[in-house]
């Protein structure tokens, strides 16, 4: 990693990004109405903490939606009866990359410092 890297994080990364918003941008209305939604809400609930993590599951975000868009796939059959129910099953499927799971970790090691004291 560049010392440019260190200070603004993955240039790699950036650019992936950059894609993954254009590739949103070209979907159909009503389902790039969708994935910002569903964007919204893995920002606000996700938890995704590793730029990594976060670029993988916009990819697969994007692909699912252009797959669904390029075969005429509802809208609802993507997301099914309960979009809440289908943005917390998506995001768990990339758990590694959240906040959460650090500070679990990180409360299990001092527990157990503490109790061997």
């Amino acid at each position: 990693m560049s010392w440019i890297e260190k200070v603004t994080g993955s240039l790699e990364q950036k650019r992936e990004y950059r894609e993954y918003r254009a590739r949103v941008h070209a979907l159909p209305a009503k389902y790039r109405e969708a994935v910002e939604a569903l964007e919204r809400y893995f920002m606000y609930c996700g938890g995704i903490a590793q730029g990594d993590v976060l670029v993988k599951m916009s990819d697969d975000l994007a692909t699912l939606f252009e797959q669904a868009a390029a075969t005429g796939t509802p809208i609802r059959g993507i997301v099914g009866d309960d979009p809440v129910e289908f943005a917390e099953t998506f995001l768990a499927n990339y758990s590694e990359g959240g906040w959460q799971r650090k500070e679990r970790a990180r409360l299990v090691a001092a527990i157990d410092r503490a109790a061997q004291s």
